[in-house]
Order: structure tokens, then C-alpha cells, then sequence
């Protein structure tokens, strides 16, 4: 394999493949799905009173530099006493993907896409996915809209939730958004071809931050983590880059944080079932006391948001560079996110990272299979029919795509580190400063400070434990199964 790297990407592409047969997902469409594909030649159309055309307002999508599966729009409009009006736009993929459809059976299996660095496979065909379900630009496309009126204080106090038609006027790009919203990069072409665009990308902005603002004050935690994304040239891997988080992204953020509430409102306010994504209580918070006892910073006895969210600012403000690292130590102390069915009455166990209570998935119904649930009860409820799903059904389906969802974040991660190996695989000896970010039974993981690989300690971790610094060697790596193992050569020298 070393000798032919000159084609990394039909490497990976290949590994993730297998990766994910070894764990029961499904790489390929079957032939039923692939023929019932083949009957739909066009976006759904609907003459329904209960459509709202919605065509004149100046939607936008924001979203990823390669991203074709464009599921939601968004606009603003300001309205009197500071107030602004904020929409979201969810595409319709109901419409087309029926309950119990070879097509709906197929996304219920692995219940998300599963992004690798060769390749993504799509939870549905990408004829639906990235064209006649996705919000195209200059295209007359079926949605759901959450409409909220947003207060001068950040908070939703007013919401609606319906059926619309809308059309996508500028499909922009989070970083190109974000250099131009900061002053670094004229407007993109596409939202200076739409007359008024950037005002009312402006207001987004404006906006978006009040929203943050007011999240991070009833105790949503600043979380930062760096993603790491594979740079190909000509088929090999050449870089690895860290992708971070910036204003655009904050838009798209806190609008979907905010019309998930919404939807879960709403839904509940017609006595329907929901399935929730919640995160507990977390479960090692005595080692999240220790972290921030070592920054000298001293909380509660018992799990605080608040508390911990004011760790973090001063955490942050004190060391932005390592501020990732510190942030992933909390992330695998917080726990995983998990799906859960909760009828109209229930309470539910909330979202510790985002300190909310009613939370669901709902914006990205060609991404996962939860929010395409949602959107079939969102669209049973404002029609004013009874649920398409029974609560026992529910409670089947938060248990299948919590469980396909942890299946597929480890073939992730798995080709994650198989892309790093494959760059890595000529450094076997090079010693790097390391932050340790998982210490179990059957295993320590570590980190690297300066470049965004995870990988084994194979040796010295005695006395390790999340968040701890050390320094270490790269003794080896397994392109194929995604192993790279470090061994600990001495304390941190930062």
C-alpha cells in the first residue's frame, strides 16, 4: 500500500467501504431503492391551500465550500421595537421519500450520511439529495418553515411553523461568508447579484450573535473543537487542515439551535410525540471539577451549565490557542448524545451542552434520518392529521438511529485516522506534544497538539487521564484499519 499513496483517494474510498460492511451499514442502494429512484422525475409539486408561497422573500443557503445537499434556507426581515424576523426554510424531503418506501427503508438503515475524507455516502441518491430534494439555487422548491420573531435581547418570542414554497436567490459558502462579514474579502459574487442580499445577510449576522449572547447567558456552553479535513492533490493526501468555527457558521448555529425548539414546541402544543436529542447529566463531572480546578477556576460540587460555561470564557480568554484541546478533554467528560422517543406530556431529560430542555433534530432531513421523522409529524400536525408514527415506533427508531449513529461516527473517525496514518506513514519516530483525550480500561488516546490526529498510547499511560499534557513518539500506524499508536516519551514541555 506504501507504494501506491499516488492514489490515496481510491484508497480511502475503498477502506471506508469495508469499514462500513464490517459494521453493518450499507455503502451501496439497493435495487429496490434504485428503481423506485428511477419513477421520480421531478421536485414535488403541491396545489394546497395550505402551501404559503413564500417565493419573493430573499432565502440564501450558507452552508459548507463542497456541500450539494442544500437543506435549509434561511431569511431575515426587521421588524419595529428592535425585534427581526428570522426564518428557516427545511426541504420538503417528505415529499418525495414516503413512510415505508424502499427509499425511506434505506435511509432508516444507516439513518445518516456518512462523511469520510474520499468520499460521502449519502443517506439517500444523490438524485434526490443534491437536486430534487435540496433547496438548488433559482429553483421553486416545497418547504417547511420555522418562523421566529427574535427579541433585541436574543430571545424567541414569537414562532410559527408551516408549509411554503420557497426559492433559494444565493447559494453561499461559510468561510467566503464570514471573510466578507469580517472585512477581509468582498461579498460573494452570488449574494451581490441579489439585490438587498447583503443587508439582510447583515441583520442575520447581527442577529445571530444576540442569539449567542443569549444562550451563552442561561448557560449553553462555548465549546471549540477542531475538525480535521483531508487535502488532496491529484489523489494523494498532502495536509491535513483544521477547520474552525466563524461568524457564517454562527449563523447557521444558533438558527437551527433555535427552530429545533421550536419545532419540538410546536409539535407538543398539538400533542404529538417527538423524538428528542439529549445530552444527561454528565457523567464524569468530578474529573471536569479536577480540569478546572487545574486552571484554577473552582466549580460546583454538583453539574452546573452555568458554572461550567463561565469556566470556559475565562479558559478561553486565557489561552485561545490550546482552548480546542481543553474544550475536547470537557466534550468526552459530557458524554454522548443520545435519541430519545418522549410523548406530548413528558418533560424530557434536556440538552446539557446547549442547556435547553425541548430539543430535536429537524434541519436536515437529507442528512438524517431523525429529522425526516420530524418532518412527517411537523407536516401530520399543521395538516391536523393524526400521527404517522405510534409511540412504540418511536421509541424503535431513537434506539436504531442512537445506535447506527454511534456505528457510523467510528467508521468516521476510523477513516479519519486512516487518512492521517496515510500522511503520517513517514514520520515513524518524530516525537510530538500530546493532550490526552480518552483513558478507559480498554485504552488511553491522545491527541496531538499541533496537528489534528488522535491516536493510541501504547506505552506509559499509567497515571493518565483526560486533559492531562505529555509529550510523545509516533512508534507506528495501520493505513487500513486506522490505528496510529504513540508512545509516552516524557512530560509536556509547553
Amino acid at each position: 500500500m506504501d507504494d501506491n499513496d499516488h492514489v490515496a483517494h481510491a484508497i480511502l474510498e475503498a477502506i471506508a467501504s469495508r469499514a462500513m460492511l464490517d459494521r453493518g451499514l450499507l455503502p451501496e442502494f439497493s435495487p429496490e431503492a434504485l428503481a423506485e429512484l428511477a419513477e421520480i422525475s421531478g421536485p414535488a409539486r403541491e396545489k394546497d391551500d395550505q402551501v404559503r408561497d413564500l417565493r419573493k422573500l430573499l432565502w440564501a443557503s450558507i452552508d459548507n465550500d463542497d456541500s450539494r445537499d442544500l437543506d435549509q434556507l434561511t431569511a431575515a426581515e426587521a421588524l419595529s421595537g428592535g425585534k427581526t424576523r428570522i426564518l428557516v426554510a427545511v426541504a420538503d424531503v417528505d415529499s418525495l421519500v414516503r413512510k415505508g418506501s424502499a427509499l425511506d427503508l434505506q435511509a432508516q438503515h444507516n439513518t445518516t450520511s456518512v462523511y469520510t475524507p474520499a468520499k460521502i455516502f449519502p443517506m439517500l441518491p444523490e438524485k434526490l439529495s443534491t437536486d430534487l430534494t435540496s433547496l438548488n439555487p433559482q429553483q421553486d422548491r416545497l418547504a417547511i418553515v420555522i418562523d421566529m420573531v427574535i427579541g433585541k435581547d436574543g430571545s424567541v418570542q414569537d414562532s410559527g411553523v408551516y408549509r411554503a414554497v420557497v426559492r433559494n436567490y444565493a447559494q453561499l459558502a461559510y468561510n467566503g461568508v464570514a471573510a466578507w462579514l469580517e472585512g477581509d474579502a468582498e461579498i460573494p459574487e452570488a449574494a451581490a447579484a441579489a439585490p438587498g442580499m447583503a443587508e439582510g445577510l447583515r441583520t442575520q449576522d447581527k442577529v445571530a450573535q444576540l442569539m449567542k449572547n443569549f444562550r451563552h447567558r442561561q448557560g449553553a456552553l462555548s465549546l471549540q473543537t477542531i475538525e480535521a479535513k483531508a487535502v488532496f492533490d491529484e489523489g494523494s493526501i498532502c495536509d491535513l487542515l483544521a477547520e474552525e468555527t466563524n461568524r457564517a457558521k454562527e449563523i447557521i448555529e444558533y438558527f437551527m439551535i433555535a427552530a429545533n425548539e421550536v419545532t419540538v414546541r410546536y409539535l407538543r402544543s398539538k400533542k404529538f410525540p417527538t423524538i428528542r436529542r439529549v445530552v444527561k447529566t454528565p457523567r464524569r463531572w468530578g474529573r471536569i471539577i479536577e480540569i478546572a480546578a487545574q486552571h484554577g477556576f473552582r466549580l460546583p460540587e454538583g453539574p452546573d451549565s452555568r458554572a461550567l460555561e463561565q469556566f470556559l470564557i475565562g479558559a478561553k480568554s486565557a489561552d485561545q490557542l490550546r482552548f480546542p484541546d481543553l474544550s475536547l478533554a470537557v466534550i468526552k467528560l459530557l458524554g454522548n448524545g443520545e435519541y430519545m422517543a418522549e410523548s406530548a406530556k413528558s418533560e424530557g431529560l434536556g440538552h446539557f451542552g446547549l442547556a435547553v430542555q425541548h430539543y430535536t433534530h429537524s434541519t436536515a432531513p437529507n442528512r438524517r434520518y431523525v429529522d425526516l421523522i420530524t418532518q412527517r409529524l411537523l407536516k401530520a400536525a399543521i395538516e391536523g392529521r393524526p400521527s404517522p408514527y405510534k409511540m412504540s415506533e418511536l421509541e424503535d427508531l431513537a434506539a436504531h438511529c442512537t445506535e447506527m449513529e454511534d456505528l457510523v461516527t467510528k467508521v468516521e473517525r476510523q477513516m479519519g485516522k486512516s487518512a492521517a496514518a496515510l500522511l503520517l506513514k513517514n514520520r515513524i519516530g518524530e516525537r510530538f506534544e500530546a493532550l490526552v483525550t480518552g483513558a478507559a480500561p480498554k485504552g488511553t488516546w491522545v491527541r496531538l497538539i499541533d496537528m489534528p490526529v488522535e491516536g493510541m498510547l501504547k506505552s506509559g499511560q499509567q497515571g493518565l487521564d483526560v486533559g492531562d499534557r505529555l509529550r510523545v513518539e509516533l512508534i507506528s500506524v495501520d493505513i487500513e484499519r486506522g490505528f496510529i499508536d504513540f508512545k509516552r516519551v516524557g512530560p509536556s514541555r509547553s
